[in-house]
């Protein structure tokens, strides 16, 4: 008997917008500033079901003008929906490129809908004994679902994949028959696909009709049954209805033919496959693919050489019968035993390399001769964990030419560990040597436990390709790949995955550990080489000598530092804050009538919007069908409802409570007994630094509560205040200088509130006559222009009306009509060069500016406006930060720098430092740079971080 064939049809666009959307918070940007989200969502799709399903047949569905019997019978179809993103224009051709090099058939028929052309594809294969599987996230094609028509939902956000028969799809939509979908479609309508359905009628209602019922017409027919508004309304829109389910309804009759040999899988073209690849920089998708599609050659013999090798990392699969490449079936036993799988990249075992262990006196007697006779070298630790505080050092790698290093390893004796470390102290400290690395503040960390400084030039690599490409990716074996065609060994293949079986680099072999630190080593130093020149040629060169890599030792000193944290002071404002959220809570189920999860989204929105009836009917859903209860829905109903207001008010408490009061204490170091957080140079796009494990710079500082948190950062003992630095509205005297504007520069040299002064202008009254609500809604514009606030934005945030927010930033720009001349020369830059800059050069790359998405392209207008003041007063903190820092550390300071939050800098102060160290502060930041306008610091000192700010 003969195994019923399988055929899986793909719904091309449902798949790529989803895939784009997935990284929509971490699009996937390449090396060419191109984002491939789209791209890399669509194949791991279609790879996850080839390497899953196994398919015998499968094919690649795709809309091409959309319907026109849809768009004949309802001009208005899909009408709402927004342009598409540019990622999802550009990704389609190369989209359809890997399909046809895969030589996967594309099923395109202009004015035909995707799901038009799978239903009629789908019942032709039905008929001819397939069992049809519709891979697509749309629950419209739950309406062609029968014995051997299946609709597969893709694997998405940690749940696994769905396979809808008959059984799941009466159940899902609570219905007799699949063909129901589209009453239930017809009746309920469609918001994405602007099928207007019946008014008034919503899932529920829906599903009720479809029970009594049984059909949009059998309702139609009976409606002297229903009662009051819903009978009217359905009365009145009968055409309606029947219109919406006709436009529900898939075509099961499209000019299209099930081809049983065309659409059978077989030998992908891995030549343009590859090629393909490579040109999106998509490492491991190729590796995937050729583990799915390649079958190796048996291992080459010495002697043959590299013309030989080349061919065999790219020697097609041989075809089984008719061109038919079986995929998945196992090798024969004893069959291939000497196979050797080929990286779609070069690597170690493919790659001519000398590395060599050093050991003994001699050998390293010989190593720092020659290590002392270089002018550049790279250098990476081997240790036992990422904790630099606590990680101790396996071994040194050390290389300064192409294909060559040295791996030094170390004794597990901290004792002898710190007698050869010493030897070691003539290279480190000698200035005259430049210190390669990745990630060089790791390293630094980790040799000052060994009493090693490094001095001389740094060339950190991380940093220089954040400079480069600030949107992509960092990581060592992501530029490795992108730019030397090389992949490294994985830590992971000497370790182990992450889990309580994870080894440390103690526990394996020695020429292991060689070939992968020296190999760690080699490739930094190949990649230094070709990141010093893109750093001149993108001009951030100086930005990288004079501001980043001066930067990476005052991060590590500070993060080496930490801040003393009062633990008690926690505890008791966790049991204080626990007494606050249990009133409120019983407040709130009080107001709702009954008890309820609260930190349920689901149950929260049945009982505001179903129970209570809060903000009217049409309560914005998301994509499960459940009410959005997110912060932006909740903040526009807390004015008029106190469980409302009450709600965000818990959600705050245990936000604080869970991320801040009771984490905090459990980020204490034993061995310090102090926070230490990791500063992140090469994170936000803007040049500002990220914090994290944990992050102080999100500490909220606009509430009380979150005020309060601060008073557990204390100075180191009774000797010590801290004192706290914070530039003054610096983003505004930023874009006050860069803009030029006279009034704005006038008003800060005259020492002018701001905000007052602003009022003054806008409002047309006196500056001795401004009210304070005057004040505040000049501070709201003056902030919001950097943001590209609109009337709709500023009326969100005001008590003004959208036409009142309208005259009121019409006002602004009369009175500073410079502002208003940069902001568009900012934009007209952005639109010619692709990318705008801050003070000192930073770059912020802005693909998007010429977008034909009104939405995506405003985003990228903001991002012009806004990066370079960001980014410049990020620029000027750092020059602080450096100067202070050499000062603390030449003068000998007892007083240490010890955090930085986006404009403010907080230090431990001795007591006989302060009357010195305050000036010393204050001169150093607010003469980091020379503005048109003057910088303001305003210092503070105090028992705790609360005081002092």
């Amino acid at each position: 008997m003969s195994t019923q064939k399988r055929l899986f049809l793909l719904d091309a666009y449902a798949l790529i917008f989803r895939g784009y959307y997935a990284f929509i918070k971490n699009p996937r940007i390449n090396s060419k500033g191109m984002d491939t989200s789209a791209i890399m969502g669509f194949m791991n799709s279609l790879m996850d079901v080839i390497k899953r399903e196994k398919p015998d047949h499968l094919a690649v569905a795709f809309d091409k003008g959309g319907s026109d019997l849809r768009n004949e019978l309802f001009p208005e179809y899909k009408a709402n929906r927004d342009a598409t993103p540019e990622a999802i224009k550009i990704a389609v051709p190369y989209i359809q490129a890997l399909l046809n090099a895969m030589h996967i058939p594309i099923i395109e028929v202009a004015g035909f809908e995707a799901d038009d052309l799978i239903g009629t594809i789908a019942k032709q294969a039905e008929k001819e004994n397939y069992k049809v599987f519709m891979v697509t996230p749309d629950k419209d094609f739950a309406q062609l679902v029968s014995e051997n028509i299946f609709m597969y939902k893709p694997a998405r956000m940690g749940n696994g994949i769905e396979i809808w028969g008959i059984p799941e799809v009466l159940a899902k939509f609570e219905i007799e028959r699949p063909e129901q979908v589209i009453d239930f479609l017809g009746m309920m309508g469609d918001a994405a696909d602007n099928i207007p359905g019946l008014p008034g009628v919503g899932e529920k209602t829906a599903k009720k009709f479809l029970a009594q019922y049984g059909s949009m017409e059998n309702l139609l027919d009976n409606t002297h049954e229903l009662k009051g508004a819903i009978k009217v309304k359905i009365e009145a829109n009968k055409e309606l209805g029947l219109l919406s389910k006709r436009l529900a309804t898939i075509l099961l009759d499209c000019p299209v033919t099930f081809n049983e040999d065309d659409y059978e899988l077989s030998t992908p073209d891995v030549e343009k496959t590859d090629e393909l690849f490579n040109e999106l920089e998509f490492r491991r998708m190729a590796e995937q693919f050729d583990a799915i599609f390649r079958k190796p050659s048996s291992t080459l013999s010495e002697g043959e050489g590299a013309a030989q090798n080349e061919d065999r990392l790219y020697k097609k699969p041989q075809p089984k019968n008719d061109d038919q490449f079986d995929l998945f079936s196992a090798t024969t036993a004893g069959q291939d035993s000497e196979v050797a799988h080929q990286s779609f990249y070069s690597t170690l075992e493919n790659t001519e390399h000398s590395y060599q262990i050093v050991q003994g006196d001699l050998g390293i007697k010989l190593l720092l001769q020659n290590l002392q006779k270089q002018t550049s070298v790279c250098f990476d630790t081997e240790t036992t964990g990422l904790d630099a505080l606590h990680a101790e050092l396996v071994g040194i790698s050390f290389s300064w030419e192409k294909g060559k290093g040295y791996y030094v390893p170390f004794p597990e004796s901290q004792e002898e560990a710190q007698v050869l470390a010493a030897k070691f102290m003539p290279f480190f400290e000698n200035s005259e040597i430049e210190k390669i690395g990745q990630n060089l503040k790791y390293d630094l960390k980790i040799l000052a436990n060994y009493n090693i400084t490094v001095a001389g030039k740094l060339f950190d690599t991380m940093i220089a390709h954040y400079l480069i490409n600030p949107d992509m990716r960092h990581n060592m074996d992501i530029l490795a790949e992108t730019y030397l065609k090389y992949s490294p060994k994985s830590i992971e293949a000497l370790i182990g995955k992450k889990g309580k079986n994870q080894k440390t680099m103690r526990d394996v072999a020695i020429e292991e550990v060689k070939e992968y630190a020296a190999e760690d080593a080699d490739v930094t130093f190949q990649l230094k080489e070709l990141f010093a020149v893109e750093l001149e040629k993108t001009g951030t060169q100086k930005l990288f000598d004079e501001i980043e890599i001066p930067l990476v030792p005052v991060l590590a000193a500070m993060e080496t530092e930490g801040i003393n944290l009062d633990v008690t002071f926690l505890k008791n404002m966790s049991v204080d804050m626990q007494k606050d959220i249990d009133i409120f809570e019983q407040k709130i189920y009080e107001t709702a009538g009954e008890t309820f999860n609260l930190a349920s989204p689901k149950q929260l929105g049945d009982i505001l919007f179903d129970k209570l009836k809060i903000g009217g009917p049409k309560q914005k859903k998301t994509k499960t069908g459940q009410y959005a209860t997110g912060e932006e829905v909740l903040s526009y109903l807390a004015n008029d409802n106190e469980i409302v207001r009450d709600i965000l008010e818990w959600r705050q408490m245990v936000k604080l409570q869970s991320t801040y009061i009771d984490a905090l204490p459990t980020q204490v170091d034993a061995k310090s007994g102090r926070i230490h957080t990791d500063y992140m140079q090469t994170v936000a796009a803007t040049g500002r630094l990220s914090s994290n494990n944990p992050n102080l710079q999100n500490i909220p500082v606009r509430t009380e509560r979150g005020r309060l948190i601060r008073k557990a950062f204390v100075p180191r003992d009774e000797n010590y205040k801290l004192v706290s630095a914070d530039y003054s509205q610096i983003e505004l005297r930023v874009i006050a200088a860069l803009s030029g504007e006279e009034n704005m520069i006038a008003a800060f040299k005259n020492n002018e509130d701001i905000h007052k002064s602003t009022a003054a202008k806008v409002f047309n009254v006196p500056l001795e006559e401004v009210t304070k609500e005057q004040r505040s809604h000049a501070k709201t514009v003056n902030f919001g222009i950097i943001y590209g606030v609109s009337a709709f934005g500023l009326s969100n945030q005001t008590n003004l009306s959208r036409s009142e927010s309208a005259e009121l930033i019409e006002a602004y720009y009369k009175s500073y009509p410079q502002l208003k001349s940069y902001i568009s020369d900012q934009v007209d830059f952005a639109r010619d060069n692709g990318f705008v800059q801050t003070i000192l050069g930073r770059r912020r790359y802005l693909k998007d500016i010429n977008s034909q998405n009104a939405i995506v392209r405003g985003g990228a207008e903001r991002n012009a406006v806004n990066a370079p003041i960001q980014g410049s007063a990020a620029d000027i903190i750092k020059i602080a930060m450096i100067n202070i820092h050499n000062k603390l550390k030449t003068e000998n300071w007892k007083s240490k720098m010890l955090l930085q939050v986006h404009d403010e800098l907080v230090f431990d102060v001795h007591n006989d430092e302060l009357d010195k160290i305050q000036p010393m502060i204050k001169h150093e930041m607010e003469n980091a740079f020379k503005l048109d306008v003057p910088l303001v610091v305003d210092l503070g000192m105090g028992e705790n971080w609360l005081e002092a700010h």
